[in-house]
């Protein structure tokens, strides 16, 4: 069987997930099995996202309801109380949760292209926001720096190295992290997760940055019914001498 003879049936899962307003990880899920299992083949984290944007899918319910409330309300209070003007997120997502921030400069990168163009759209007329593929990041730096739900969706340790290298290079004095942060290996039912304990690359890796506060979930995860969430959030800073 050839890639080709499943092209019509892809895109009948793509009309059917556009006609739901919010389409999240269930639904998603449920569409997903309609395709055969050899042609959805876990290949790695970005191949993972570019696919799961470019079928419909969403940054996950994460980045909705209760929980992007309670984010955005920690992050908007952190921006307020010290003076943060400009702010770089790796892993935008969908934009859904920047719907809710109130930060005065904003750039975000994303792996996925499809996540990017929604972005824009989503954005075009906030000129105090411009979005870029990851891939295009040049080195440029903010007061701020966010990653939200992305660490543990890094499943590789070379993507995973990479990626806080570049999160904590392009901070100048805070670098926010809302992540798991324990270890736990990929499952077969979910191989684009691998929870780290994050907090130990940092305390290796870049010890001029010191935990300043750390925020718990407002609503961890239930283990019954798979509601909450298992990520906290930890806020870092520069050392002043650095």
């Amino acid at each position: 069987m050839t890639e080709a003879r499943f092209q019509p049936l892809r895109e009948t899962i793509k009309r059917f997930v556009r006609q739901i307003p919010i389409v999240g990880d269930i639904a998603f899920r449920a569409a997903s099995r309609l395709i055969p299992k050899r042609t959805r083949q876990f290949l790695g984290s970005a191949d993972y996202w570019e696919n799961r944007y470019k079928s419909g899918g969403n940054s996950g319910r994460g980045s909705y309801d209760l929980l992007a409330d309670f984010k955005a309300e920690v992050l908007n209070d952190f921006v307020r109380k010290h003076a943060i003007h400009a702010v770089i997120e790796f892993g935008c997502g969908d934009g859904n949760q920047l719907l809710l921030a109130r930060y005065p400069s904003y750039r975000g990168y994303d792996v996925s292209r499809n996540a990017i163009d929604r972005c824009r759209l989503m954005f075009a007329n906030d000129a105090t926001k411009s979005f870029h593929l990851l891939n295009d990041y040049r080195g440029e730096t903010a007061d701020l720096v966010i990653s939200l739900d992305v660490v543990y969706h890094l499943v590789e340790d070379v993507v995973y190295a990479q990626y806080m290298e570049r999160l904590f290079d392009a901070g100048r004095r805070f670098v926010v992290i809302y992540s798991s942060n324990f270890e736990s290996q990929p499952t077969h039912e979910a191989p684009h997760v691998r929870h780290r304990r994050f907090t130990d690359w940092i305390d290796e890796n870049r010890p001029a940055w010191h935990l300043v506060q750390h925020v718990p979930n407002r609503y961890p995860i239930d283990g019954k019914t798979g509601e909450g969430s298992f990520a906290d959030f930890h806020f870092y800073q520069l050392d002043a001498n650095h």
